[in-house]
């Protein structure tokens, strides 16, 4: 197609910061790949990014807002025994610490990939270790004893000036909001794995015995049978990034994006052995059931609304069109206004008679990232991030769920959440974080002037606001209620969106090519336009 200019066709100068929005917008997730393999065949573990130079070698100019991010980012690292192991979630002197004094799996992941395309990959395989090693321990919540595979939400180093000594305590879940276990920190951990492998060329982290063995333990947790009619994941609500009452109960799009993503990355690094091989072969089925499940019963577009909008119920036999038994009648207001010609996404969940429409950044982006979402659903996933820019970026990005819940619904949701107010935190809060996977999933549908549109507007705020958590409002124009400043993921985040831009082969640490074998037999998405 003439709109799909093939990165063979042009240079990398062109998905710099310094692209031209004149050039075609788009570009096959086939040839992003060959760039990022081409580019890519012999990575260093030296190699660092241009970051540290007042100017890069293809034209970037540094933003002051660069090097400040950087102190800020090493001011949170996090060390036991002499050696860095993460980074702690928010370094704010002005607010009690609670748990943001402590190294999180999922909040260390930005600044575990900004420390790899920095060239700096130790601290990252010290993480790896360290939490690899807290998965061993004994998992309890009151009497009930958790699945072995169960990775920590977060972990905090303990000193003691007595017997100068230094322990890692790790949180499983029963201190949490809530008390849920984290689903999604074993998928972020095979996630992070592949990265560290990818990005260093070094696979023997990945094939030491005891990764082997962590892996093998997390995908039993997501791979054992049970009652489910569906691949997806069963899950707690607070169980991800969303980590409070939110109504994603159910099966969350990313639980489900990050499953499929962990699944992908687990079979290129288990080794081909007695237990690995009966892994590969559950994962490969599970993978083919997933994929099929999920582009066709989360994707929404114009003409699969209309569908669902005319859907009859209460039908019964294999040839029933509503599988779900969805009442038409639930279909919310705003979704019929929501909904672009062109454009589409997944939406948040699908389960017997109940279909969650809202929008979910994070999913929808691992969508993209791991060829979850095929070529045409993510070309449409774009479009709709620009036709809707208003709503989903506002004048902060990123809108972490889309619309807010409020009045009765937010009291039964919500329980009445004073920090989950309309417009505010995980209800419709805009998260500076989301730029990272934002701008990754735009350089691999090719349109990379959107994250510099959507990065120019972070950066108006973002050091002037001290690093929020996050920020509140229809328009994200308020820094949060309850945000904490110096947020390690905020700036981690804007650095690897930098970082991606100024270099679009870091986007293959974690970007997945398109799997031929998953391909479903579907025809093109209604959004896609020639």
């Amino acid at each position: 197609m003439e709109r799909q200019r093939s990165f063979d066709e042009r240079s990398l100068a062109d998905l710099a910061i310094g692209f031209s929005p004149r050039l075609s917008s788009r570009v096959s997730s086939e040839n992003f790949t060959r760039l990022i393999d081409n580019y890519d065949q012999t990575p260093s573990p030296g190699r660092r990014s241009d970051f540290n130079t007042p100017r890069s070698q293809i034209g970037f100019e540094q933003h002051p807002m660069v090097a400040e991010a950087w102190d800020a980012l090493r001011r949170s690292l996090v060390h036991f025994r002499g050696q860095p192991v993460g980074t702690i979630a928010a370094l704010d002197s002005t607010e009690e610490n609670l748990n943001y004094d402590q190294v999180f799996v999922r909040d260390f992941v930005p600044s575990a990939f900004a420390f790899l395309m920095n060239g700096e990959p130790e601290i990252v395989k010290n993480f790896i270790l360290k939490t690899l090693r807290l998965q061993s321990w004994e998992k309890k919540i009151d009497r009930f004893q958790l699945g072995e595979g169960v990775m920590p939400a977060s972990f905090k180093v303990l000193h003691d000036p007595v017997r100068n000594s230094e322990t890692l305590i790790a949180d499983f879940g029963e201190s949490a909001i809530g008390r849920v276990a984290p689903v999604d920190s074993g998928f972020w951990w095979i996630i992070l794995l592949r990265a560290y492998t990818k990005s260093t060329g070094d696979s023997s982290l990945a094939e030491l015995p005891e990764c082997q063995k962590g892996m093998r333990l997390i995908l039993s947790l997501c791979l054992s049978e049970g009652f489910d009619t569906f691949p997806t994941l069963l899950c707690a609500d607070g169980c991800c990034m969303i980590d409070r009452r939110m109504g994603v109960y159910g099966y969350p799009i990313e639980i489900q994006a990050l499953f499929f993503m962990a699944l992908r990355c687990a079979l290129l690094l288990l080794k081909h052995d007695h237990e690995g091989k009966d892994f590969i072969e559950r994962i490969t089925k599970r993978l083919l059931a997933l994929s099929y499940h999920m582009r066709t019963y989360f994707w929404l577009d114009l003409k699969q609304l209309n569908d669902i909008y005319r859907y009859k119920t209460e039908e019964y036999s294999h040839t029933a069109l509503n599988k779900f038994n969805v009442i038409p009648d639930s279909l919310p207001e705003w979704i019929f206004d929501f909904m672009p010609i062109h454009g589409g996404y997944f939406i948040g969940n699908v389960s017997p008679a109940r279909m969650d429409f809202r929008w979910f950044c994070l999913g929808n982006c691992i969508a993209i990232l791991s060829a979850l979402a095929t070529p045409e659903q993510s070309t449409a996933i774009m479009d709709l991030i620009e036709s809707r820019w208003e709503e989903l970026v506002g004048e902060m990005p990123l809108k972490v769920c889309y619309p807010a819940i409020e009045s009765h619904e937010w009291r039964i949701i919500t329980g009445c959440d004073p920090k989950n107010t309309r417009w505010s935190y995980h209800n419709g809060g805009s998260w500076p974080v989301l730029l990272w996977l934002l701008t990754a999933a735009c350089i691999k549908t090719g349109r990379p002037q959107i994250a510099r549109r959507a990065i120019e507007l972070a950066e108006t705020r973002l050091l002037k606001d001290s690093w929020p958590e996050y920020y509140d409002g229809k328009l994200g124009r308020y820094i949060g209620k309850q945000a904490r400043k110096f947020q390690t993921w905020s700036i981690a985040g804007y650095l690897v969106a930098k970082m991606m831009l100024e270099d679009p082969s870091h986007a293959g640490m974690v970007s997945l090519e398109d799997d031929k074998q998953m391909k479903p037999l579907m025809k093109r998405s209604h959004s896609w336009t020639c």
